[in-house]
């Protein structure tokens, strides 16, 4: 290999010191790179591949071959764009007043006379400067990058053009020409330049910026900012700095954000009021805060400017009181000063410190015009408008609705003592609000606006009032009924009878046939029209009648309100009352029968009570066919659940004036008509009476009679077991065990407790071994029965199908077998009938016959006792020896039954042996 050794230098042959170390020099891996640079000098990839073999090496070294190739190639952004980057990365650490920071910008600049088309190479540069804090250099270098940039790069040159005018140390009107200049180039970014102005506290150019951009309707804001949020900065820059801004109309820009903006009035209110307080325009300010409160229409609006006035007033007293303390305190240095004028013009002359201010302030001491004591004058505005608080946010809520009748209620109140107040705000109510939009009853206010001139011993104007108050437009009848009975009972108050009478007679009048037919083709009926209908005029009409002790008057307003049909179940039982009252019997009789024809149920009801009550009471006996008749007639209209009060009645009726028989019929009718929740109290009072007139053993036919009437089981075992204790009572033993026994039906053991409580109590006074024994089966019975339906209601459903897929006629004919084996078993009995064994503990009573209820019991029970498991109370059953009988009995049949027998399975032989009881236990198994 040919080994190229570097030649001297003219500085090491004169023997003087190399300007390049020989570090520096190409070493012996080098040359192969040397040799094809050499060859080719021109190519970027043999320079970037020598560069690339020596990243490791020495800055210096590097340097020289990055200046070698650039050299050679000066148009490369390749090697321009790494040798900087390598040349920034050096330079970093170092302190901005080294050096090679210099180096490094005379780099920039060679690198820019054929790079000056590359923004990254400018960015580079211009970051660089930034970072040197050289502004006038950068900013120079700046305009050069946009001026030799084409105007699709500026965009990366502005960005941190913007970072460097935005540095601590810049001039402001640098920064102010950089960003005008930028808004030029992209105006969307106005935001920043306003936060700028705002960070500048240029205040004017601020605000103007602001205001223009709130004129431009299609601005858009890049920061998300709606034209609200906007309008709330303009507000407050030109409110805090009012003396800084001149030049836009405040006033008119806050008032047309108070117009656009309608949710942050309040807001916009404080912000005008606060600008002329900066102002100095301290009466200005007033104005504007009251022109707030009685314009805006929510209550926060209200709270916000309110709060903000009397802050505004507190800290005016404050201040004045202050200066004038400080004002006595100077008063005081002067009267110390000296003692008379001569004195005083003396030390003016010498010394020369008193201004002309001070000398005037003294000229005029003790002239009213230059009082400025106006304390007390700012302590009674402030108190003013701290009890004006509540009348002025009763105002807010009626401009939020004007037909608010509650609101101007509360405003009336409000001006309690002050009748002049409370005239103006009822003449302003009644003219404000339409009955149609109203909240709540408007006719109130017309009542309590006569009411005002009526305590104040006014009637005249009182009239007058009622009088506008009956012309005016109603959305209900009722309303106007009101106010027509108002103005009556003023009337009668002051004893004005006949000015009374007379208008109910107006208000009650029906409208004549050709007012209808106007009003018919206006098409809009008004309430007056239908005031003629009006129960409650009516009503104050037939009781001013009555007061008055007119007869034939009250007759003819009670039967205009029947013609009119209006009238009410209480209108017809007053007017039987007031005919009764006059010994018009049967004309009250005559009232109730219309009423009763006019009338329904449930209506009706007191009615028919009434009358009833009344004939009964006049008659008697003397008309018992026609009260009768009456009753009759009563029960058959009245429905189930209204018909007892009506039966009762008609029972004490018969009772005291008819037939005992004919009073237990009623009864009866009664207790079958009521629904199933009164049969029990029904039956009760039927027994009662029963046994009252007819004795005890009456009685048991209607318990018998109210056990099968279908009663809920528990209101049917209530009444057995009264009908037990009757039996009891009667020594009837056997009867009232029979009861016991069907009552068990209706006894769950793990409820009803008491049931089988007394059941056990009554065995232990009056059974044996056997009864109680047997009472014992059935409650374990009972108790089996009751959680087989509860909780194995699945099984019995199965059991069910099964038994309906066999057939019922098998079913029943198994039954029916079963019933006749165990029936001896079961009922041992002697020939009298009496159980054996049983010892009466009572009087003994004829051997009864069992009805057909007991005996249905018993089978239950029987039923019941073949469910029970093994270890039952039964005695063991006795095997019975059987005898075949001889096949030529039978002849050709015992041959076919052989057949049969020989082609049929076995489970169907073991089936026909079985038993009634088994074959039923198998399918259940099953």
């Amino acid at each position: 290999m040919l080994t190229i050794s570097p030649s001297p230098t003219p500085s090491v042959m004169s023997g003087k010191e190399p300007l390049i170390s020989s570090e520096l020099y190409p070493s012996d891996e080098d040359l192969l790179y040397e040799e094809e640079i050499l060859r080719s000098p021109f190519s970027l990839r043999l320079w970037w591949r020598y560069l690339v073999a020596r990243a490791h090496a020495p800055f210096k070294k590097r340097f020289i071959i990055y200046e070698r190739a650039l050299k050679a190639l000066p148009g490369s952004y390749k090697l321009w764009h790494a040798y900087l980057r390598e040349r920034l990365d050096i330079v970093r650490p170092l302190p901005i007043t080294h050096s090679q920071y210099e180096s490094l910008n005379n780099t920039f600049e060679r690198a820019l006379v054929t790079m000056h088309k590359m923004p990254r190479i400018w960015t580079m540069y211009l970051t660089s400067l930034t970072e040197q804090s050289l502004i006038t250099r950068a900013r120079r270098t700046f305009d050069r990058a946009l001026c030799a940039l084409p105007i699709t790069q500026h965009e990366r040159i502005w960005e941190p053009y913007l970072v460097l005018v935005s540095q601590n140390g810049v001039p402001i009107e640098t920064s102010l020409r950089v960003y005008r200049r930028y808004l030029k180039f992209d105006p969307s970014h106005i935001e920043e330049f306003i936060e700028f102005l705002v960070r500048s506290e240029l205040w004017q150019e601020a605000s103007e910026r602001l205001a223009g951009v709130l004129n431009d309707d299609g601005f858009f804001s890049i920061k998300r900012k709606t034209k609200h949020q906007l309008w709330l900065e303009l507000c407050d820059l030109l409110t805090k700095h009012a003396t800084e801004v001149s030049g836009l109309k405040v006033d008119a820009i806050i008032r047309g954000g108070i117009r656009k903006f309608t949710d942050e009035v309040g807001r916009l209110w404080t912000s005008l009021a606060d600008y002329y307080v900066r102002r100095g325009l301290f009466e200005k300010a007033r104005d504007i805060f009251e022109e707030g409160l009685t314009t805006v229409v929510t209550v926060r609006d209200f709270s916000v400017i309110f709060d903000s006035y009397a802050r505004f007033e507190q800290s005016t007293l404050a201040a004045k009181l202050e200066a004038m303390g400080m004002d006595d305190d100077d008063d005081d240095d002067d009267n110390k000063e000296g003692g008379d004028d001569e004195e005083d013009c003396r030390l003016m002359e010498v010394k020369g410190r008193d201004s002309e201010e001070k000398f005037a302030k003294r000229a005029l001491r003790g002239f009213w015009l230059n009082d400025d004591d106006d304390t007390d004058l700012r302590m009674a505005r402030f108190e003013h408008l701290l009890g004006r608080r509540p009348e002025l946010l009763n105002s807010v809520l009626l401009r939020q609705n004007p037909h608010n009748v509650e609101q101007w209620q509360r405003r009336v109140k409000l001006f309690e003592g002050n009748p002049t107040k409370q005239i103006l705000t009822y003449t302003e109510a009644v003219k404000t609000v339409d009955p149609m939009k109203a909240v709540g009853k408007p006719h109130t206010l017309w009542i309590a606006f006569a009411r005002l001139y009526e305590n104040h011993k006014d009637i005249v104007n009182a009239r007058v009032i009622f009088d506008k108050a009956t012309q005016a437009t109603f959305k209900a009848v009722d309303h106007l009924a009101t106010i027509w009975c108002e103005w009556a009972e003023m009337e009668l108050r002051h004893n004005n009878f006949k000015g009374a009478r007379e208008l109910l007679g107006r208000a009650t009048a029906v409208p004549s046939a050709e007012v209808k037919r106007r009003v018919a083709a206006e098409g809009n009926e008004p309430v007056q029209m239908r005031l003629h209908k009006s129960l409650k005029v009516w009503s104050l009409y037939v009781d001013l009648e009555e007061g008055l002790e007119d007869l034939e008057g009250t007759r003819a307003v009670y039967e205009k309100i029947l013609d009119l049909r209006i009238a009410t179940p209480q209108i017809i039982i007053n007017y039987a009352y007031f005919l009764e009252e006059h010994h018009y019997f049967e004309d009250a009789f005559k009232v109730y029968e219309r009423g009763v024809k006019i009338f329904k149920y449930p209506h009706v009801k007191d009615i028919w009570v009434t009358y009833l009550t009344k004939f009964v009471k006049r008659y008697g006996k003397n008309k018992l066919e026609r009260a009768r008749e009456l009753f009759e007639h009563a029960v058959e209209r009245a429905p189930a659940g209204d018909v007892k009060t009506l039966y009762l009645q008609y029972a004490k009726l018969e009772e005291e004036s008819g037939l005992a028989k004919r009073a237990m019929k009623v009864y009866d009718q009664a207790a079958k008509a009521v629904p199933d929740d009164q049969k029990m109290s029904m039956y009760e009072i039927y027994i009662a009476r029963a046994a009252e007139i007819f004795g005890v053993p009456k009685t048991r036919e209607i318990y018998e009679q109210a056990i099968e009437s279908g009663l809920p089981d528990k209101d049917a075992k209530t009444m057995c077991m009264k009908y037990a204790e009757l039996e009891k009572s009667l020594g009837e033993i056997d009867r009232a065990r029979g009861i016991y026994r069907h009552t068990a039906n209706f006894a769950d053991p793990r409820v009803d407790d008491d049931f089988w409580k007394k059941w056990n109590d009554f065995e232990v006074l009056h059974g044996n071994e056997e009864t109680f024994r047997e009472m014992l089966r059935i409650k374990r019975s009972m108790l089996a029965s009751f959680s087989q339906t509860h909780f194995i209601l699945p099984e019995n459903l199965i059991m069910n199908e099964k038994l309906n897929e066999a057939g019922s006629k098998d079913v029943e004919d198994e039954m029916a077998a079963l019933e006749r084996q165990l029936t001896p078993v079961s009922q041992s009995a002697d020939d009298t009938g009496r159980k054996v064994g049983f010892v009466s503990a009572g009087v003994e009573s004829q051997p009864a016959v069992i009805n057909a209820l007991d005996a249905g019991r018993e089978l239950t029970a029987i039923q019941e006792d073949i469910e029970l498991p093994d270890e039952s109370d039964s005695e063991e059953e006795s095997e019975i020896a059987q005898k075949s009988v001889p096949t030529a009995v039978f002849g050709e049949l015992a041959q076919l039954a052989e057949a049969s027998k020989d082609t049929g399975t076995e489970d169907n032989q073991g089936d026909r042996q079985l038993g009634a009881l088994e074959r039923i236990k198998r399918q259940r198994r099953q």
